[in-house]
């Protein structure tokens, strides 16, 4: 989109075209930001958008399904339906679900949460991430939010006179590429895990191995999932099945050691179906059907500050967690609200965007936040290890205490769906219904 343009009096440039960048700049732009969004991928991204969204007529079909998806919190519907994104993801498929299901598989210990029990409709949304990045492209285009594909960022200079400047090594319709640059008052990297901005910022990461791979795959199974994601915690690692817009269809995650990943991924789909079917405990009935299988490592990274003058990362560029509860997008998401709404309640004091001051007042809002999280997911992964027989039976006990009392159930249930907390106002408009 927009590939030949001139970009000038930029206020910001978002890079990376991802679901987070695409939120934010969707956000920014709306609170009236002129906004760029450049992305080292050639696509043409409506048709990348097209393409996504094809097939998505037909929840039966297992094998239109995409592999990666996202457990979307109630703050989270928000923050998409307040940038009028959510009706088109609505449009194509996504499944609501009510309950969550978690046990231990070494012992008898049992969670079960329900919407119902905080007077909610749904705990929160599974959604393919083509899905939502279809949405957001189709709303980038309705809303002439102009986005540069083939751009790959090289340089970036320091802040002079009030403004960045990017060079990118641009290619466009398979010519030769070009350098060429472009200035704003800030920029905001949502380029990934890998992120350049990160790098060529020169921040630094707290960074270390979980030591496991997860395996993901859509798979279907004889019966329904009822609504319920399910967890079930092995010697080896947690394993998800997370209900589709199909009654007999799940996304699965099994997070486990590199070796055992690497052996289920040798198998045939007949082994793995078996497999698969006896490490969830015949929960849904055997796994009939198993596509779209893939594995990747996982690491936990953290930026030690999110800021400097006229620079700001998010999402992934700043944090990645463990897949455990499904909150590394929602994390992205409010990340950037926030940063939206800091930016937005800045310019109205008079601050310019690129202030390190108040880019530090986005950074106070999210670090803290983000960091528990990486830290419970953390304790999560160390409680659900292998442990000695009496930690093993104390866990036990304790999930089972946790299910019969109420209230901690609600509080665990409200941070869950993302509705506890200082919320942005993006994040605070009414769930669609």
């Amino acid at each position: 989109m927009h590939g030949e343009q001139t970009y000038t009096d930029l206020d910001l440039i978002v890079v990376g075209a991802g679901m987070v960048g695409l939120t934010a700049a969707l956000a920014m732009q709306q609170y009236g930001f002129k906004v760029l969004v450049i992305d080292g991928r050639e696509d043409d991204f409506l048709v990348q958008a097209e393409r996504m969204a094809e097939n998505c007529s037909d929840p039966e079909n297992i094998d239109s399904y995409d592999n990666r998806v996202s457990a979307l919190t109630c703050a989270s519907e928000n923050i998409l339906h307040s940038l009028n994104v959510w009706p088109k993801i609505a449009a194509l498929r996504h499944s609501p679900y009510r309950h969550m299901q978690v046990w231990d598989g070494e012992g008898s210990g049992s969670v079960h949460f329900s919407a119902a029990q905080v007077y909610q409709q749904r705990l929160g949304h599974i959604v393919e991430n083509k899905v939502a990045l279809a949405a957001l492209l189709t709303t980038a285009a309705e809303s002439d939010l102009p986005i540069l594909g083939g751009a790959r960022v090289i340089a970036m200079s320091e802040p002079e006179s009030g403004q960045r400047q990017l060079t990118c090594q641009l290619k466009v319709n398979s010519a030769q590429p070009q350098q060429r640059s472009f200035s704003a008052r800030l920029i905001v990297g949502a380029d990934g895990a890998m992120s350049k901005i990160r790098q060529l910022a020169a921040i630094p990461l707290w960074q270390w191995d979980y030591g496991h791979h997860a395996i993901v795959a859509t798979v279907a199974t004889q019966q329904e999932h009822q609504s319920t994601a399910w967890q079930r915690f092995t010697s080896d690692g947690p394993l998800a099945f997370l209900p589709l817009a199909d009654p007999h269809l799940s996304s699965i995650v099994w997070s486990t050691s590199p070796a055992h990943a690497n052996s289920l991924m040798a198998m045939d789909e007949q082994q793995f179906s078996a497999t698969l079917s006896r490490e969830f405990e015949q929960r849904l009935g055997a796994v009939t059907r198993v596509c779209q299988r893939a594995v990747f490592p996982l690491r936990q990274r953290h930026a030690k500050h999110y800021v400097q003058q006229g620079l700001a990362l998010i999402g992934d560029a700043c944090h990645t967690i463990h897949p455990l509860a499904g909150q590394g997008v929602n994390l992205g998401l409010l990340d950037a609200a926030v940063l939206a709404e800091t930016l937005d309640r800045g310019r109205q004091r008079g601050q310019s965007i690129d202030s390190e001051a108040l880019l530090k007042q986005f950074q106070r809002a999210r670090h803290g936040d983000n960091l528990k999280m990486s830290a419970a997911m953390q304790a999560f992964k160390w409680l659900f290890d292998p442990q000695p027989a009496p930690l093993t039976i104390a866990r036990n006990f304790g999930m089972n205490l946790l299910d019969k009392t109420a209230p901690l159930k609600q509080h665990i249930i409200q941070q869950a769906m993302g509705l506890s907390g200082e919320l942005p106002q993006l994040a605070r408009q009414k769930m669609s219904e």
